[in-house]
């Protein structure tokens, strides 16, 4: 499941995004209500976790345009402030649930959950299968030459390789870009080698098949079900 965070605290955001990785959702980050209002319109997202004091638009403002655009995604809104009228201000421009800071990390992550199961999305199966390949993304586990009845062979993953094999999966027939990968798998404050993408990329290549992640030049790489 996809997630987005607006949140202008950069530290908290990281922190965020970092445990709610580990929970399994593929998260991006933004830091400024445009940036946001943008990502929530153009993405294709399960959850937005939405900071109301943003530089350029504010959350309440994000969240009244997204609802008037027709957008129906959970909105979990996070807040310094407190008080009833910004709860019901909050709440009134089509935010799902409202969150007070500083707030328990767990909470959020129960909030989180609540707000999917409540839109009766609590998640497509985590279990991936393209060709003979089978992709568990809770277990973390890979496996090649399964016939339906049997899972097949395991096939041994770093935590890295597996992490970038998961975005691909998780955005299966799409273009992913390098700069992508490395917000989610190595996180957006990464200053290394960005090269350090197409290291993993070819030692999947070597363990999964030469043929399943394809190269669109310029643009990233393409995860392509094989025949």
């Amino acid at each position: 499941m996809r997630l987005l965070i607006v949140e202008d605290e950069k530290r908290l955001a990281l922190s965020l995004a970092k445990g709610l990785t580990a929970e399994g959702y593929a998260v991006d980050v933004v830091h400024d209500g445009v940036d946001g209002l943008h990502r929530a319109s153009e993405g294709t997202y399960d959850l937005v976790v939405l900071d109301i004091m943003l530089p350029g638009m504010n959350g309440y403002r994000v969240c009244a345009t997204l609802r008037a655009a027709g957008h129906d995604v959970p909105i979990l809104m996070l807040t310094a402030k407190d008080g009833e009228y910004d709860e019901a201000e909050g709440l009134d421009t089509g935010a799902d649930d409202y969150l007070t800071k500083p707030f328990s990390y767990v909470v959020l992550v129960a909030r989180v959950k609540a707000l999917l199961r409540r839109r009766g999305n609590a998640g497509p199966s985590p279990v991936h299968t393209l060709g003979d390949l089978l992709v568990d993304t809770a277990a973390r586990r890979v496996f090649r030459g399964g016939d339906g009845d049997d899972d097949g062979d395991e096939v041994t993953l770093t935590a890295k390789e597996f992490a970038v094999l998961e975005q691909l999966v998780l955005r299966r027939g799409e273009v992913v870009s390098k700069g992508e990968i490395l917000e989610h798998v190595w996180d957006f404050a990464y200053e290394g080698d960005p090269n350090i993408v197409e290291v993993y990329v070819s030692a999947l290549r070597r363990k999964l098949g030469a043929r399943l992640i394809k190269t669109v030049r310029g643009a990233g790489y393409r995860l392509e079900a094989p025949r």
